[in-house]
């Protein structure tokens, strides 16, 4: 089913807000931006996307982060074909070639990253997987290893014992000085959307700068970025669930 013209404008500014907000001298190759998403808070706003129809108050998005993407910096579509880099361009993910995993990384992907029922995980590879340098498997297994970091940090926590309530992003931005040094805070920015009288965080995205992989340091990833602007100054952790 093609993704609607609305939500693929929207998910292009964001994405081209997260990408520029950033200004660093270290290599291209090097930088990274880090999308987390809080699910019920976008699902909110896109109830009709396949991953929002059957949301359970148990699952993983209920208290956790989800995955949206890891982004390398300045360049997408690395060696795409064209064929590919319209079909992505237009919403028609499903028909983009699919993401070869092992079985124990599908299974993982499938639950941290809901939008794969929408066959999320085939854009985000063939706009920016593509230019990481990396097989699809070393891929999605960094991403995931970034996004089990932020969720078993202070910043998890701040959203789990704050749902229902609004968060600041002063809150936010210290939770990540918490949990990985001070500034790391500054290198964090907060997106937002309104439903109706409510505004919601929807998602985080963090710059990065280094070699991501399992037993890297993401303190020092997130330390060797630039600050960037906050983004929105806060919103409501959502609930699981259409309110």
């Amino acid at each position: 089913m093609p993704i609607p013209k609305t939500t693929l404008a929207i998910a292009g500014l964001l994405a081209i807000a997260a990408a520029t907000a950033w200004t660093t001298l270290a290599p291209a190759a090097q930088r990274y931006v880090f999308a987390a998403s809080w699910q019920p808070g976008f699902c909110e706003t896109q109830p009709d996307k396949r991953e929002c129809r059957n949301q359970g108050r148990k699952s993983f998005e209920a208290t956790n982060f989800t995955l949206h993407g890891l982004w390398p910096q300045q360049t997408d579509y690395c060696g795409v074909p064209s064929s590919d880099i319209n079909a992505d361009k237009s919403g028609r993910w499903s028909s983009l070639p699919s993401v070869d995993l092992s079985p124990a990384l599908r299974t993982r992907l499938d639950e941290v990253m809901p939008g794969t029922r929408s066959s999320l995980e085939r854009h985000e590879w063939t706009k920016h997987g593509t230019c990481s340098g990396q097989d699809q498997e070393t891929y999605y297994g960094n991403a995931l290893w970034v996004l089990d970091e932020l969720n078993r940090s202070a910043v998890r926590q701040l959203f789990a014992s704050n749902i229902g309530k609004r968060v600041s992003q002063d809150q936010i931005r210290g939770a990540f000085d918490k949990a990985f040094g001070p500034g790391a805070g500054q290198r964090v920015r907060v997106s937002c959307e309104r439903d109706g009288n409510r505004r919601l965080v929807t998602e985080l995205t963090i710059g990065l700068v280094g070699t991501i992989k399992p037993g890297a340091s993401l303190a020092e990833l997130i330390a060797a970025a630039s600050p960037t602007d906050g983004g929105c100054d806060g919103g409501i952790v959502d609930p699981i669930g259409f309110q």
